[in-house]
């Protein structure tokens, strides 16, 4: 039940926060080049248990790509369902997924030079949703979903900031709402850093991540919380 939040200026210039959320148990690895053979020049946040990326970045061509986790409408068994963490990396290599696939449910948000967008698969189709310029948020339904509370409590608040392109110090900004956000308590439906056990699922935010895409080039920072759920200690 990861969240990004995206801000989009034109098709050449994005920049998000997003805010993973995993299993405690579940090792990882902070960004970094770990994928030298097969995706050369590509960082990411690697999953050590399956070996692929939650995000990934080329940053030679200006590409990034988030994976959050959307629910099926179809049962797949867990042994025939095909990991989804070869998505962000074969994304950020111009190779995006195409549908049938034999996957659970996702969102996977593409910055790319053609423009930003998120496809979204459910176990039946895969739909193409481009995202128009502005403040965006999404989690495990829709784009701009107002069902999902943390989206309708937040988004607005992202909003208020302004214009990334406008902003200083958009990190700073952003950060310090995301840090707002966390009084809530984490179990909270509208709470962006999440305690999903609570809600059937072993899941708690772990880190966050900021980046921007732009002519000039990438920027991007990950920071880990100092304990699952939880802002400061």
């Amino acid at each position: 039940m990861c969240t990004v939040v995206i801000d989009v200026t034109d098709a050449a210039t994005a920049r998000l926060l997003a805010v993973r959320d995993e299993d405690p148990l579940r090792a990882w690895d902070a960004l970094g080049e770990w994928w030298p053979e097969t995706h050369p020049a590509v960082l990411g946040i690697r999953d050590r248990r399956a070996g692929g990326a939650w995000l990934a970045v080329n940053p030679e061509e200006r590409r990034l790509a988030v994976l959050l986790n959307r629910a099926d409408v179809v049962d797949l068994p867990d042994e025939l369902a095909l990991t989804r963490g070869t998505l962000a990396l074969e994304s950020v290599l111009g190779r995006s997924p195409v549908a049938p696939l034999s996957m659970h449910g996702f969102n996977l948000l593409e910055v790319r030079p053609e423009g930003a967008r998120v496809l979204s698969w459910d176990g039946i189709s895969l739909r193409e949703t481009l995202i128009e310029s502005g403040t965006h948020m999404i989690a495990h339904d829709d784009l701009d979903d107002e069902d999902t509370p943390r989206i309708a409590t937040w988004l607005p608040e992202f909003r208020a900031l302004g214009p990334t392109a406008q902003s200083s110090d958009w990190v700073g900004e952003w950060v310090a709402l995301l840090a707002t956000s966390a009084q809530l308590d984490p179990a909270d439906d509208r709470a962006i850093i999440r305690d999903n056990r609570p809600h059937g699922y072993p899941t708690q935010s772990l880190l966050y991540a900021t980046a921007s895409v732009t002519p000039d080039g990438v920027v991007i920072a990950d920071h880990s919380l100092p304990r699952p759920a939880h802002w400061t200690d």
